[in-house]
């Protein structure tokens, strides 16, 4: 081993001596810094790439000749001739960063001179620069009409983050990776979540680290996309680099210190919980106070990507992992709901990107991965009476939901070009999301003191596997230049609710049998506390204990549903360069669906050249969304918290006859109108894009109100989803871009993004009912707050040699939402009305301001140390009427207050 380490230093040697290092940077014709331009020496496969700032460093000897190369230049080859320095400006050609793959089919459109508003967001510099670990949280600060939420108390939805475009619902926004449709999450967000009733597409599962740039286009696209596509499509274009290795490691926690004003709290510690003194304690069940905290929220998140060379013909295959360690943030909050706060996570994501030519015009490819999430997130308190049982939990407890989060997907398939110029690309995506729920920390009260504290609580998943065919031909001879396309797709959808074990969902008699409720004998029911007393209510009546898990109970075998269905779609999409001014583009799109029927729709888009730098642009077209299976066959009975009082409720399956008995019919699709009108302009280094948008929803599927159920076995209320409402939202969607060169290699530029929204419920489709119990007014507000007034944020940005700076910030504007006093009796307000303005919860407009600074400590090394939300803003303290049971509702700048972290970059 010493002689062959001698050796190889002895080579090494020889080669340094013979070499010359050379150095320099790369630039596009604009003069921007580009990252990624690999630099071969010729004739061999020495190279290396250039860094976040564009630098390149190579050993050489003097007389090699450098190949510069980056896809979507031209390639460029410069003799050394014994020079140090070589700086290199990369021309010509469109650069296929810009190009987009979303809501245009023609191979040579970008975003600005489409027909359509489309956002590009380059990821990797937007993850450099921000400290933000998982995609909704990018998106939220990187695109104008993006919105998403934490939650917290609102069971699954506290580990999955509803999202939204446009002010609509979460599964009214289409995904898409590398083009192909992405599956949805098994949840479904209920409670007073954003997006309440909606489905959605789980972001998070996606590692940010794995993707190249992600496509918004903000228009209306069931025409050339199908179901889900009313607010827009998100097109996620994972990476393709090879020979580099990138990620980072990251770190980062939030300041507990919480803006709030206790006074009005502190009779018997009632408001005072997650303050100094009264903390809960983490780290053991039940509602132990624990050690003060200054920070909590802790996050690591480490992530790799990596790419190899398959084949000599282009061919990659790139991998990325990410893992990610997140604890609970717990903020001020009531006795009624002691673990208020963000949930934990630990997650570990896996993703791969391949592609391999196999002849000149044909090559096969594959993408796909897994996620993996373990979270954590605390439920209401159970304080005491009839769910507590004190020899277990003698001060009672707060049951923690954990939940096993899966998601699985991958796509295969072909890409060729015939010798008539026919583009054709056959491919079939299958993706699985399996909810598996834990609830710990808690009892089943029937089985008193003999209760196991965790439960097995069963699930949900929801699989779909979608077969495409597309052929696509561009024609450069006809007009100015014309687009065809045309395509099939068949796809497959299965939604399962798994049972959990028995003790989380019965009801157990004295003898410790699980309780058969049509027995005529009910005695055996137990009603007695730990002291053999009986519990009784307000009125003197005795109070059984409750069975099932409390926090969140398990599903049982009445609730399993293993149900599926099938679409088959057609579509056809034009564009045409009418002149070298004037486009057209044309699209429509039939889908049969095997539960509900078919439905058509088509678009019209047009863009005007009006000057060499300003495009004028507009659309029109009809949508649709179609039921989600989650929406037809979800059900569950389970414990909502009202104003802190426990009441158990049942979500019924639309299908169910439960459902119809109370007037609700059977769920349809939603049918939409978009329109817009806006345009591009391109000056220099500044650019512009102003998009006005109309979009009409009719039959949009809503969660109800509770309705009283007196005659349904062991509940309160029943709720159900229905096509409830019309909506008419109009907006504006703005974003300004300038970038100016300050010499000597610095750089400064400003960015404004703008998002005005109005949304107006046009009509509540209740027929006969009762119209404040099927959607009333509180319901109304939780479906406005998903679309916020506007958000505007201006960000700035310095880059000089090794340092460079960002400050952002952003606006988000008023909300309003209805608290739990809406249940009370009006009377004790003076009127309905009255009683409407007091449960009105104001949170008004705020501005949050993140910094980040970064410093190139080498080549290939950077550290970014920064904060998001500098300022320690929260909203407006409210009371503790709030959905949340803590001092704030959730709404979208957050309730966590300052998070500060540092970031580690790395690319060799």
């Amino acid at each position: 081993m010493k002689y062959i380490f001698t050796l190889m230093l002895t080579t090494f040697s020889i080669h340094f001596c013979l070499a010359q290092n050379v150095s320099g940077t790369v630039k596009d014709s604009e003069g921007n810094l580009m990252a990624g331009v690999n630099v071969i020496e010729k004739g061999t496969t020495h190279g290396v790439q250039t860094d976040f700032e564009g630098h390149y460093s190579i050993a050489v000897s003097g007389s090699a000749t450098l190949v510069f190369s980056y896809v979507g230049s031209n390639t460029q080859e410069i003799p050394v001739n014994n020079r140090t320095i070589i700086d290199v400006s990369l021309g010509g050609g469109v650069s296929l960063e810009e190009v987009v793959l979303v809501g245009s089919r023609s191979p040579k459109r970008t975003s600005l001179d489409t027909a359509v508003a489309i956002d590009v967001i380059d990821v990797s510099e937007v993850t450099t620069q921000l400290g933000k670990v998982e995609i909704n949280e990018l998106l939220q600060y990187a695109a104008p009409s993006f919105n998403a939420n934490k939650q917290s108390g609102s069971d699954g939805a506290d580990h999955i983050d509803p999202a939204s475009l446009r002010g609509l619902g979460p599964d009214q926004t289409l995904v898409l990776i590398n083009g192909k449709r992405r599956h949805q999450s098994s949840l479904i967000n209920l409670f007073g979540t954003r997006g309440r009733g909606n489905t959605g597409t789980d972001l998070n599962a996606i590692p940010a680290s794995s993707i190249k740039r992600i496509e918004i286009l903000r228009d209306g696209a069931s025409a050339q996309y199908g179901s889900d596509a009313i607010a827009g499509v998100i097109n996620i274009v994972l990476k393709d680099e090879v020979n580099v290795a990138t990620g980072s490691v990251n770190y980062g926690f939030y300041s507990t210190n919480a803006d709030v004003d206790t006074s009005a709290f502190q009779e018997d510690n009632y408001g005072l919980w997650n303050t100094d003194g009264f903390y809960l304690d983490t780290e053991r069940d039940g509602n132990a106070i624990g050690k003060d905290k200054n920070f909590d929220g802790g996050s690591l998140k480490v992530t790799a990507n990596y790419g190899v060379k398959v084949g000599d013909k282009g061919g990659f295959a790139n991998f990325t992992t990410e893992y990610l360690s997140k604890n609970h943030t717990l903020r001020p909050t009531f006795d009624f709901r002691k673990g208020f706060g963000e949930a934990a996570i630990d997650g570990f994501n896996f993703f791969g990107n391949f592609a391999v030519p196999v002849s000149e015009n044909t090559e096969v490819y594959a993408f796909g991965g897994r996620n993996y999430r373990d979270t954590n997130a605390y439920a209401f308190t159970r304080n005491g009476g009839e769910r507590v049982v004190e020899s277990i939990y003698p001060n009672g407890f707060t049951p923690r939901i954990t939940s096993i989060i899966i998601d699985n997907s991958i796509v295969a398939g072909v890409r060729t070009e015939t010798a008539g110029g026919w583009k054709i690309d056959v491919s079939n995506t299958y993706g699985l999301n399996k909810f598996h729920y834990y609830i710990k920390g808690t009892l089943n009260a029937s089985l008193v003191d003999v209760s196991p504290t965790d439960f097995d609580a069963g699930g949900h998943s929801l699989s779909q596997n979608t077969v495409n065919f597309d052929i696509s031909k561009y024609y450069d001879a006809v007009l100015s230049g014309m687009n065809l396309a045309f395509g099939a797709e068949y796809r497959t959808e299965n939604f399962m609710i798994f049972a959990g074990e028995v003790g989380s969902w019965a009801t157990y008699d004295s003898n410790g049998v699980p309780f058969n409720a049509n027995t005529p004998d009910s005695l055996t029911v137990n009603y007695m506390d730990d002291n053999g007393d009986l519990i009784l209510d307000d009125d003197g009546n005795a109070i059984p204990r409750p069975g099932g898990s409390q926090g969140f109970p398990g599903y049982a075998p009445a609730n399993e549903v293993d149900r599926s269905r099938s679409n088959i779609s057609f579509y056809a999409d034009g564009e045409f360069d009418i002149s070298e001014k004037f486009l057209v583009n044309l699209a429509a799109r039939f889908e049969d669906y095997s539960d509900f029927g078919s439905t058509i729709n088509g678009k019209l888009a047009a863009r005007l050249k009006a000057t060499d730098n300003i495009n004028i642009r507009g659309s029109v077209s009809t949508g649709f969304r179609a039921p989600s299976l989650a929406q037809i066959y979800y059900n569950l009975r389970f414990t909502n918290f009202i104003g802190g009082v426990a009441s158990d409720q049942l979500l019924s399956p639309n299908n169910s006859p439960v459902t119809a008995s109370f007037g609700i019919g059977p769920l349809h699709e939603e049918k939409a109108f978009n329109a817009a009108l806006g345009f591009t302009a391109k000056f220099g280094q500044f650019s512009a894009t102003v998009d006005g948008y109309y979009i009409n929803v009719q039959d949009r599927i809503v969660l109800t109100g509770t309705f009283d159920a007196p005659d349904i076995e062991g509940v309160d209320t029943a709720q159900f989803f229905t096509n409830g409402v019309d909506t008419k939202t109009t907006g504006l969607d703005i974003i300004l871009s300038w970038k100016t060169d300050l010499g000597e290699d610095s750089s400064f530029g400003a960015t404004f993004l703008g998002n005005f929204n109005d949304m107006k419920i046009d009509k509540v489709l209740n027929g006969n009912l009762d119209e404040q119990t099927f959607f009333g007014e509180r319901d109304k507000a939780f479906l406005l707050a998903s679309a916020p007034d506007s958000k505007l944020s201006l960000t700035f940005t310095y880059d000089k040699n090794w340092f460079d700076a960002g400050l952002s910030f952003t606006r988000f504007s008023e909300v309003q939402l209805l608290d739990f006093q809406t249940f009370e009796d009006p009377a004790d307000y003076g009127g309905f009305a009255q009683q409407i303005a007091a449960a009105t919860d104001t949170y008004g407009a705020k501005m949050v301001t993140d910094l980040n600074l970064g410093f190139k400590l080498s080549q290939s090394l950077k550290l970014n140390i920064g904060s998001n939300n500098l300022f320690n803003i929260y909203p407006d303290q409210q009371d503790d009427w709030t959905e949340g049971g803590g001092y704030w509702d959730a709404v979208q700048m957050g309730f966590g207050g300052t998070y500060y972290y540092a970031k580690m970059n790395y690319r060799f």
